[in-house]
């Protein structure tokens, strides 16, 4: 199970007969919280589209999971004439370490579908290049 910090916060909005169908369930047992029913209720269908998931994913992107990267790793990439195409599903961090300046040299374009942190310095320069 995910701990608090590897998670993400989203709102959604439901008719009340849904929500009151599924306080019907969680007052059953059957789960133990609104939270509990939907968080199955989305993986359930994550199974059921694995299969178009995984094309998807080989197609389109290189990792799926975290990516946390610092100063001392752009400039490593920088040292080695590199730039960055970073696709991923799951959380991007660019450390609050990293300067927006090497951060604009060496990363060329941002995929990420999940969760972007970075400062407001790095965001405003590589806005242009970050696509959801």
């Amino acid at each position: 199970m995910p701990s608090e910090s590897d998670t993400e916060k989203i709102t959604i909005n439901l008719v009340p007969v849904d929500l009151g169908k599924i306080d019907l369930l969680v007052d059953q047992g059957l789960y133990s919280t609104r939270t509990d029913l939907i968080r199955t209720a989305i993986r359930r269908l994550l199974e059921d589209n694995e299969a178009v998931l995984t094309e998807v994913i080989s197609r389109r992107f290189l990792n799926v999971g975290m990516i946390w990267l610092n100063e001392k790793d752009l400039l490593a990439e920088k040292a080695k004439g590199q730039r960055l195409r970073i696709r991923s599903i799951g959380r991007l961090v660019l450390n609050p370490d990293i300067d927006p300046d090497t951060a604009d040299a060496v990363i060329e374009e941002i995929i990420v579908k999940g969760s972007l942190r970075m400062s407001p310095e790095v965001r405003a320069r590589l806005a242009d290049r970050i696509h959801a």
